[in-house]
């Protein structure tokens, strides 16, 4: 281990910590035909499983019979329960449920102790020490994994039990704000979907409405293909480029670079200027929206203005006739829940799905006026706004909480510990 050890602290594993009065075992092996959907007893699986969070996003039971033929592990709250497989590789949570049977699969390890702090424990397994400690033992090629043999071994810094409770209190408090804030944005974008639902449908401040091919839209509004309402509609460059990809260059965006309504360019590649200037399709320009064919349906995003050059592999272009449509308008009408549906029951392909660019082309939208346009992209660009601030203010405490971290659990800066305080498991 790197990091000296603190005075008063030792130098500890999971295996010495778990020694006695402890379990430290992977879940159980729960086949398919072991599961039950009509079941009590819940099963949880690796995608339950938070870096420091239970996401509870699961849905998977055993009946009685299933749970006592297995044999299964009875989770416990507060059991600190750790990912065997990515990503990451090696997240911890506690497990959060009082009410109700529940085990876990096999590639999650259960660990329950009296002889630590199990926050403070969960917390030093989801340390960035750890975790670089994780990825230098882990096997596997495809996909990697950890064993629990070898997370047994792995160092720990570990100060005594009043000064764990410490810890963790403050690691608890800041936790506490950070899922507070992620619950406000879920919030936000709960808002955000259902308001795109009733203004790309209802419009603002009408009363009358007429049925069309898209369901009841305000009277006044057309019914038009997106191919009548746009300059061009075409799919990018379409083949193998990587011979001319470079370290610096024009950038090339492809399906990955599309993310929640926005370009994001963390993982850009980049052309030669040469291969720019040959495939002039796929150059793009400042306000065109990039739909993905493929992987998240209809996902799309608008080329922002200060992008500069840019060229596109296998993604659609759309360039919106701006007297009649805008670009902003269209992206949100292409992220809405019915559009990104609709898109994905027209696309084909067994293992990966591709939607045409002709069906994307004839798609049909509910166009209002130029004027209402501008309303509803202001109503919902206030959101995303929203939305921003708040991610902003959430990634800042993720840092935040990271530093702490690493200076609390290495013994860098230290806990003040009243001697009355008890030292309760």
């Amino acid at each position: 281990m790197s990091n000296p050890v603190p005075d008063g602290w030792k130098e500890s594993s999971i295996g010495k910590i778990t020694a006695k009065d402890s379990l430290f075992s992977d879940g159980d092996w729960v086949e398919s035909k072991d599961q039950d959907p009509l079941g009590t007893n819940r099963l949880i699986q690796l995608a339950d499983i938070g870096d420091g969070v239970f996401i509870n996003k699961s849905s998977r039971y055993m009946n009685d019979e299933q749970f006592e033929r297995l044999k299964c592990t009875e989770l416990k709250k507060n059991d600190i329960l750790i990912a065997r497989m990515p990503e990451p590789l090696g997240r911890a949570c506690l497990y959060p449920v009082e009410t109700g049977k529940a085990a876990t699969v096999v590639d999650v390890a259960i660990l329950r102790t009296q002889n630590a702090d199990h926050y403070w424990l969960m917390s030093a397994i989801n340390s960035s020490d750890f975790r670089y400690q994780i990825d230098l033992n882990a096997s596997g090629t495809t996909r990697t994994r950890i064993a629990r043999g070898v997370l047994s071994n792995i160092s720990i810094l570990e100060p005594p039990l009043p000064e764990q409770q410490k810890i963790a209190a403050i690691l608890s408090t800041v936790d506490d704000v950070i899922e507070k804030t992620r619950a406000q944005i879920d919030k936000l974008k709960d808002l955000k979907t259902g308001m795109m639902q009733e203004l790309l449908t209802k419009g603002i401040g009408h009363t009358e409405f007429k049925d069309s091919p898209v369901g009841r839209i305000p009277v006044g509004w057309d019914v038009k293909p997106l191919v009548d309402v746009c300059e061009r509609v075409c799919v990018g460059f379409v083949g193998t480029c990587e011979r001319y990809y470079r370290q610096s260059g024009v950038p090339m965006i492809r399906t990955g670079n599309l993310k929640d309504g926005r370009l994001d360019l963390a993982e850009i590649k980049y052309v030669t200027r040469e291969f720019h200037a040959k495939e002039k399709k796929s150059q793009l320009r400042r306000g065109d929206l990039l739909i993905a064919r493929h992987g998240s349906h209809g996902a799309a995003c608008l080329v922002p203005e200060n992008l500069g050059d840019a060229n596109c592999l296998n993604v659609v272009i759309v360039r919106a006739d701006q007297n009649r449509f805008l670009p902003q308008f269209l992206k949100y009408a292409f992220n809405s829940s019915s559009m990104k549906a609709n898109l994905g029951a027209k696309s084909e392909g067994s293992t990966q799905t591709v939607i045409s660019t002709t069906e994307i082309a004839k798609t049909l939208f509910s166009v209002p006026s130029l004027s209402e346009q501008h309303r509803i992209v202001e109503v919902l660009s206030s959101l995303d706004n929203k939305i921003d601030a708040t991610g902003e203010k959430f990634e800042k405490m993720l840092s935040t909480k990271k530093a702490l971290m690493q200076d609390l659990l290495t013994g860098k800066v230290r806990v003040n510990v009243d001697n009355k305080e008890s030292a309760v498991a």
